[in-house]
């Protein structure tokens, strides 16, 4: 099916970048050029105002970051600039934090400079060998503790691989092997912490996914009896691509009625759904987020489909969803800094069922990736605790996919349904707010 576009979007930063559009869109999207100079003046704010600050509380004084083209370190990854869409044969960074001096060094031991950035440190007509010329800068600084990129539990700072260590290991004397720790720290920081600017960024950025979604879950999009679900999971990956968007997931979507029985979680949860006719009557739900100059969002709306008869969302489902909301209340005012995310897990879940709701909470930190660095507060199957990734403490400045769902029973239909919800959330200093505000009634849709 083909729909015309007619939401209307501004994305207005409070930092310089262009008012191009791109061409066919009302959506205001920059064009690539001006993303890359705001992509990179993100990164240069990171460097200059983040990195200093993240390397000293975690007492590392050097971090390396080894990579090799097409098999990047996630770390490394997000400090690539705009221009270079992949490491360059093998691409080393070295970060020295001189705390006495006040001072980070950002080098690249590389034949190239890695954009405005980091500066190239080797000149390979003058030291042929690339992992001599790293000892030399090592040995020249002489760092307490020299953090790399290995770790057991979380996947997105553990991206040293074996051949890589194996290489820095052979090269460096044992005085400076010695020194070796693991960055899991500071990696998860970089990766959990968000700026002011990004955050102005984030914040339209979910805007743009809220209106995606207003748009497929209307009349412009769905005809019941004819638009399937898989025609509205197109439709939204359609719009991504025609907006010049990616998305960093497949999206799905999913129907309740009131004929149907009610799935399991492993069913609700899988990708792989089944293919339905849209119908008047149904309760529709979607998972869908979008990708957008180093940032990705992560959502799940309802939306129903009125019957003929009804001018408005049915009373019973209105309150199942006041339900819904709540537990994402519970939730978000039990986060505090210092706590870990089965504690928040554990005292969110008590608080809800006492008051007689059915939840299940499963959010997870949302920003430089979709499922990103940080506390985990539940899965979906590990509703007693997440080992390890659960035991990380909340920090100020992050982002998260506020995600869960309540299960509750519809006398109407003699069934249960879920209330599922998702939506970005920063945690600020010890307070917490929606990234741009979130679904607070089941969207209603008149066809004819």
């Amino acid at each position: 099916m083909k729909f015309k576009i007619v939401l209307i979007l501004f994305l207005c930063i409070s930092f310089s970048c262009s008012k191009e559009v791109v061409k066919e869109s009302q959506y205001l999207i920059l064009e690539e050029k001006d993303r890359a100079t705001l992509k990179d003046e993100i990164l240069e704010d990171r460097f200059v105002n983040l990195l200093p600050k993240l390397m000293d509380q975690s007492n590392i004084d050097m971090w390396l970051l080894i990579s090799r083209e097409y098999n990047e370190d996630p770390v490394l990854k997000t400090m690539l600039p705009a221009t270079w869409l992949n490491a360059r044969r093998r691409t080393i960074l070295v970060f020295y934090r001189n705390k006495e001096k006040n001072t980070l060094e950002r080098l690249a031991v590389a034949r190239y400079d890695i954009g405005k950035s980091i500066k190239s440190a080797w000149d390979k007509e003058k030291e042929p060998n690339q992992w001599a010329a790293l000892s030399e800068i090592i040995k020249e600084r002489n760092p307490e503790k020299i953090g790399i990129n290995f770790s057991k539990h979380f996947p997105l700072a553990d991206g040293l691989v074996k051949t890589g260590y194996d290489e820095l290991k052979e090269n460096l004397p044992a005085e400076l092997s010695a020194k070796l720790v693991s960055a899991e720290k500071l990696a998860v920081a970089w990766i959990e912490t968000r700026t002011e600017k990004e955050l102005a960024l984030f914040r339209d950025l979910v805007k743009i996914t809220h209106d995606i979604i207003d748009e497929t879950f209307s009349e412009k999009a769905i005809i019941p009896g004819e638009t399937t679900t898989e025609d509205l999971v197109w439709y939204l990956r359609q719009k991504v691509t025609d907006l010049g968007l990616e998305t960093w997931f497949h999206p799905t979507i999913d129907i309740q009625r009131n004929n149907e029985i009610f799935k399991s979680h492993i069913a609700s949860f899988s990708k792989g759904k089944e293919e339905q006719i849209i119908r008047k009557g149904d309760l529709l739900h979607c998972d869908f987020g979008i990708t957008y100059i180093g940032l990705n969002t992560d959502c799940q709306q309802h939306a129903y489909v009125l019957k003929e008869d009804e001018n408005e969302v049915p009373y019973f489902l209105k309150e199942a969803f006041k339900k819904g909301n709540r537990v994402q209340d519970i939730l978000t005012s039990t986060m505090k800094s210092g706590k870990t995310g089965n504690q928040i897990l554990s005292e969110s879940l008590s608080k809800a069922r006492k008051e007689g709701l059915k939840p299940s909470i499963y959010t997870h930190p949302l920003g430089k990736y979709g499922h990103s660095a940080g506390t985990t507060i539940g899965m979906w199957d590990s509703q007693g605790g997440v080992p390890f990734k659960g035991d990380y403490p909340l920090q100020k400045n992050t982002a998260y996919a506020i995600e869960l769902n309540t299960t509750v029973t519809i006398k109407e239909w003699n069934k249960d349904i879920r209330i599922m919800l998702e939506e970005a959330g920063f945690f600020g200093d010890d307070v917490f707010e929606y990234v741009n505000e979130r679904q607070t009634a089941i969207k209603p849709i008149k066809t004819e």
